[in-house]
């Protein structure tokens, strides 16, 4: 039998693993349903995920942003998942999410950004320890994954304001190139690090599309993502020629996948059924890229029955899986309107159908 990184690894190589892996991300109220019904604090460990996220040393800078936003309201709070950059939000109407606001909204030159109080994620105090935690997570058994998405493009217009940055690309471009030159420089070394502390796979990613198409013209994303995202993958391959490099995109990105492939992405999620057709997609790049996701958190989670979910994952599972490149999971995070026997449908549907037959 392959051991768990074994059977991981060679699923997203498309190497004939022995079955499925699989993974899934609850939001909070889901996170207080698991514990009811458990008992335990970790639903990684419980339900044997075989996968481990990386974390940096906690930061020992204390920005205070407020001076960067007009009238601030006093709800106001640093983002949830990554409150370094800056960018504030305030509670929005539905569960955990946040409107955002956006410290750059006012800048009217580069000189501001190079001037703005950058997150010290390049500082070497932030990665000590960082290769040792790897290490363990390898003892015992699991793939190790750092999280960069958001890595360019995204946090771009969360700094600006999506309406502003949008602009910018086209009738200001030194704005523009400025602002994503000074984080291509942070990405990259970031890259290098993590690289270098031995972890298995690099999450990039940065949704450039909307469930229709492109959000910005695939030849406007060539001329000022691909390039910088194929040095952001070229510095973590060229420190650890194996690791697997993981892009993430909501949407209909099919105009760009072929360019994904070119410059070295190893693993396309989430592959969102309700506008892209997994099992076409596996077809037409099945044989040069892994996907990870596939099973829609618009549709079949909430809204189908236990009964649909373990169906559709069984489909999946045959459509996508042969031969390994497939990781299933639900596209995005499992939210409040989906029901927890749907969450134990798909973990019982991995374990009846997730195994291949030799």
């Amino acid at each position: 039998m392959m051991t768990n990184r074994e059977n991981v690894l060679r699923a997203l190589r498309r190497d004939n693993p022995e079955r499925v892996p699989f993974e899934f991300v609850l939001c909070p109220s889901h996170i207080e349903e698991f514990k009811k019904r458990t008992g335990s604090d970790d639903y990684q460990e419980y339900y044997g995920f075989p996968i481990r996220y990386i974390e940096l040393n906690p930061t020992k800078l204390r920005t205070d942003f407020s001076g960067y936003y007009d009238n601030l309201p006093a709800d106001a709070e640093p983002l949830n998942w990554n409150p370094e950059w800056g960018i504030m939000g305030v509670a929005g109407s539905t569960a955990h999410f946040q409107e955002m606001l956006h410290p750059m909204e006012r800048f009217t030159s580069v000189d501001q950004i190079h001037e703005y109080p950058w997150p010290d994620f390049t500082d070497d105090y932030r990665w000590e320890g960082v290769a040792d935690n790897v290490a363990s997570m390898i003892e015992r058994d699991l793939v190790t994954v750092a999280a960069m998405q958001m890595t360019i493009f995204e946090i771009a217009w969360y700094l600006r304001g999506m309406d502003k940055f949008m602009m910018d690309m086209v009738m200001d471009p030194e704005f523009a190139n400025t602002l994503m030159d000074k984080l291509l420089e942070i990405r990259i070394i970031m890259a290098q690090k993590y690289a270098a502390s031995g972890v298995d796979i690099l999450m990039l990613g940065d949704d450039v599309s909307t469930q229709e198409d492109m959000m910005l013209s695939p030849q406007l994303w060539r001329d000022t993502l691909k390039w910088r995202l194929a040095e952001v993958v070229k510095a973590a391959k060229d420190v650890k020629p194996d690791i697997l490099v993981f892009y993430h995109g909501d949407g209909n990105l099919q105009k760009i996948i072929p360019d994904l492939v070119e410059i070295g992405i190893d693993i396309l999620n989430p592959v969102q059924p309700e506008c892209m057709d997994p099992a076409e997609v596996k077809h037409l790049y099945g044989e040069k890229i892994s996907f990870w996701g596939t099973l829609g958190t618009q549709t079949t989670m909430p809204f189908g029955g236990p009964d649909e979910v373990k169906q559709v994952c069984k489909e999946l599972i045959e459509k996508v899986g042969p031969g390994g490149g497939l990781l299933l999971a639900p596209t995005h995070v499992i939210e409040p309107d989906v029901p927890w026997e749907n969450v134990q449908a798909f973990v019982d549907a991995v374990a009846e159908y997730g195994n291949y037959k030799k």
